[in-house]
């Protein structure tokens, strides 16, 4: 008489979380997300809580890259940007995320309680946004940022109490951070970047200037690595004179004073 051994059932694989499924480097680059939203200032208030402010982004050599605004809240609409759950160009296309090591806001407490739709209120945001992108312009090095759409001119106000942070670690930064990989990383944000402008045709003059600030970034980052690998000095950025290939960046040509709303302008780039 045989006797049938009982075969132990195979184990069902467990469903792993949507927090585990991200590459390392993104892991752990959105825990210094969740880090950064979760600071608090001196008063208790989480910084990125603010429903009006101004945020900045900065490359991995400290390089400002990017500055908007929101009255949405600094939250979300930073957590959109970094984690691509936006749609429009500058999330998506223009503004590379694994270009971003540092983010800073500066919360506008006082106009926490007042309408999104209220137009003094937007003047005031404007004239901070506007602030803070003159000053990202004074520090970088080529004396131009990623911004597709240039605030509307306004006269310079002092901006807030500012939270600067970094996202990554010395392992992500060794890793994202390699010249050869930021080189090709920035090569194929400019071939995506002009795709959308050849498929589409009808696209921003800011778009088209964004292509060229992007592609001065690549040159300069490439010179650099070539200097290096000869034994020579770093060459100046100044070799690049990028007024005179984009004109003025103080204003936007064709809209100075900002009447085309950025984030109306972005939903149609992306329709």
């Amino acid at each position: 008489m045989s006797s049938k051994s009982a075969s132990s059932p195979i184990p069902k694989p467990r469903k792993p979380t949507k927090k585990s499924l991200p590459a390392d480097d993104v892991r752990r680059f959105r825990n210094s997300l969740e880090d950064f939203q979760n600071a608090t200032d001196d008063q208790g208030r989480k910084w990125v809580d603010a429903k009006w402010g101004i945020y900045a982004f900065y490359d991995y050599d400290g390089e400002p890259i990017y500055v908007g605004q929101t009255n949405e809240q600094l939250r979300t609409r930073i957590r959109r940007h970094l984690t691509n759950q936006r749609t429009d160009a500058v999330a998506m296309r223009i503004l590379d995320v694994f270009e971003v090591a540092e983010a800073e806001v500066w919360p506008i407490w006082e106009l926490q309680d007042i309408s999104g739709k209220d137009k003094e209120a937007k003047h005031s945001l404007d004239a901070y946004e506007y602030s803070a992108y003159l000053d990202a312009i004074e520090k970088s090095r080529f004396k131009a940022i990623l911004n597709e759409k240039i605030p509307p001119l306004s006269d310079h106000v002092d901006l807030p109490a500012s939270l600067r942070w970094q996202f990554v670690d010395e392992e992500t930064r060794a890793d994202r951070g390699h010249p050869d990989i930021r080189i090709a990383r920035r090569a194929e944000t400019i071939a995506r970047l002009t795709a959308v402008a050849r498929e589409r045709g009808e696209v921003t003059e800011g778009l088209r200037r964004v292509i060229v600030v992007q592609a001065v970034r690549l040159a300069y980052l490439s010179a650099v690595r070539l200097a290096h690998a000869e034994g020579r000095s770093t060459p100046p950025a100044d070799a690049i004179n990028i007024e005179k290939l984009i004109g003025s960046v103080l204003f936007e040509q064709s809209d100075p004073t900002g009447e085309t709303d950025t984030d109306e302008m972005e939903a149609d780039i992306d329709d």
